[in-house]
């Protein structure tokens, strides 16, 4: 891991996923567990932003998939779980330093659902709202 710079310290607490696969390229994202909820952020680096140096929305959808992911598993007591619906809605923007950060709530879970929302923000202001419906995967073999 290279020098911390004050574009991508992170505060004392958090704690960066080891995330294989297409999340890799798009990290570090950290976690922490604040009184029994799971709290998601990342620092937004030069590699995050859109053509007029704004966090790209892809990046917010990202970020929030995966932090919904987890804890729509968590929900399923550890069971694989995959997006079937995301709605996603931009209210705000960040730049270049930024801390985002969601805290995923579950709404509501079936024997084979998961209904989701959060909040993508940055220093208390929203970003974007967000909501889906993860469904648990079954046993393939």
């Amino acid at each position: 891991m290279g020098e911390q710079t004050a574009e991508t310290a992170f505060p004392a607490g958090w704690t960066a996923f080891e995330d294989p696969g297409f999340v890799a390229l798009t990290g570090p994202v950290h976690h922490r567990t604040v009184e029994g909820r799971k709290e998601f952020a990342f620092r937004a680096e030069e590699k995050h932003v859109n053509l007029v140096g704004l966090v790209h929305g892809g990046m917010l959808v990202t970020f929030a998939d995966r932090s919904l992911s987890i804890v729509a598993m968590d929900a399923m007591e550890g069971a694989g779980c995959v997006t079937i619906e995301m709605n996603v809605q931009f209210v705000g923007a960040a730049k270049i330093g930024d801390l985002v950060e969601t805290v995923p709530e579950v709404v509501r879970k079936t024997s084979s659902l998961v209904f989701m929302r959060s909040i993508l923000t940055c220093g208390g202001r929203p970003l974007a709202t967000v909501s889906g419906i993860w469904k648990l995967l079954k046993d393939r073999r």
